[in-house]
């Protein structure tokens, strides 16, 4: 059974939906293929905004051969096939390019040793890589293959760029249909405009999820058809359908660190709403409430610190509580965090004394103690000076000779 998403992929260019930056009349892509030129690529976006349709139409414009792989499950051995079927009187020797093209999906689960594998077939021109991941390839990807490869950020796609998909598909798919008692007729599929707003929302981005629920209607026996010969997907029938709403989060992945990053960014900005927003959205796609718990006890002491003391207490009287509680009671109680925390006011005087004077002490490494300020539990150690003239109470300076002036404390 060929599902939508895969029989309905543009076969050019002009047919493509999305990243305009990459493929509009000043895209590199499309000048690429202006030139005549391939050379190897990553592609790093998020699910469905068109890597693998891209891939299959540069393939489909240069005439190269085209074989796709998995980085799930495929291997070693499964590229050595690839090696072994290619002509290797084909590859330009001068250019080190060859009309052999390997899609290698998810190129971030290939390992490094599997990556090491894929390097000199890369240099060497036997093949032109495309590589598609959804994880950065700073991290995900070895330096040495990353370098040899031009990288293009894909981008969710636009409401406007899924309501043309979703008009493209509904134009191709017509569904035969035969109600009760009736001949079979082909049925023409349609979407009125308040469920393809709810499509275009529930797919987040993602053509191929859009693509999806309309092949599950499709195939499903549509009620709300107003008329014998056209079929309508209604908002009930997608809200059956679609049951829940899911947010493309991933706990180790690119978004979890995205998101993470904005919920922390938003508290020390005080801007409250926006914190709450991005807790919303971790705490809604599942997060660890203890991750997100133990963050804010550590912004309480780094950028609220002296001015409010009482945050730390605060933040931990969070994290205990979504110990004690869990889902999802607990997210009553970091809402309730996060606004304190957000609301409070900042110095990072503390964080940064610290880390001024951990510098200190990578720099000069261990500094003599001053001799007033050492232990003297024997009579050698009080001949020799220790403890000698040290006062309680005192404005001088108590730290090594070399520092001694040295000031880290600076509060606001």
């Amino acid at each position: 059974m060929i599902l939508l998403a895969d029989s309905s992929r543009p076969l050019s260019l002009n047919d493509f939906v999305g990243q305009k930056h990459l493929v509009g009349p000043d895209g590199p892509i499309r000048k690429m293929l202006a030139a005549g030129q391939i050379f190897p690529m990553i592609f790093w976006g998020p699910p469905g905004s068109g890597k693998t349709t891209l891939a299959r139409i540069i393939a489909k414009f240069v005439g190269a051969d085209y074989h796709e792989l998995s980085a799930v499950s495929a291997g070693k051995a499964d590229i050595r096939e690839i090696i072994a079927s290619i002509n290797h009187e084909s590859i330009n020797a001068s250019t080190h390019s060859s009309k052999n093209i390997l899609f290698l999906d998810e190129i971030h689960r290939f390992n490094k040793a599997q990556q090491d594998f894929l390097l000199p077939y890369v240099e060497n021109g036997t093949i032109t890589l495309i590589g598609a991941t959804t994880e950065n390839p700073s991290f995900e990807v070895i330096s040495p293959l990353l370098s040899r490869c031009r990288t293009y950020v894909f981008y969710s796609l636009t409401e406007n760029d899924l309501g043309e998909i979703i008009d493209n598909a509904l134009k191709k798919l017509t569904i035969n249909h035969k109600p009760a008692g009736q001949s079979l007729w082909a049925a023409p599929l349609t979407i009125n405009q308040e469920a393809k707003a709810l499509l275009v929302s529930y797919s987040n981005g993602d053509g191929r999820t859009a693509l999806n629920v309309i092949d599950l209607a499709s195939r499903l026996s549509l009620p709300g058809a107003k008329r014998r010969g056209n079929l309508i997907i209604n908002k009930p029938l997608l809200i059956q359908i679609i049951q829940d709403k899911r947010l493309r989060y991933d706990t180790t992945g690119e978004e979890h660190y995205n998101t993470i990053s904005a919920f922390i960014k938003s508290m020390r900005a005080s801007n409250v709403d926006s914190a709450l927003y991005y807790l919303a959205r971790m705490v809604e796609a599942g997060e660890d409430p203890l991750f997100i718990a133990r963050r804010m006890v550590i912004f309480a002491s780094e950028d609220i610190g002296m001015a409010q003391p009482t945050a730390l207490v605060v933040a931990n009287e969070v994290f205990r509580a979504c110990e004690t509680i869990g889902y999802p009671e607990c997210a009553i109680n970091l809402a309730h965090g996060v606004t304190y925390l957000s609301s409070a006011k900042k110095d990072r005087s503390s964080y940064n004394a610290y880390f001024s004077a951990l510098a200190d002490v990578k720099q000069f490494g261990n500094l003599p103690i001053p001799l007033n300020l050492r232990n003297a539990p024997t009579k050698l150690m009080k001949k020799l000076g220790y403890g000698k003239n040290y006062q309680k109470y005192t404005t001088e300076s108590l730290l090594p000779d070399k520092i001694k002036d040295k000031k880290y404390y600076n509060p606001n």
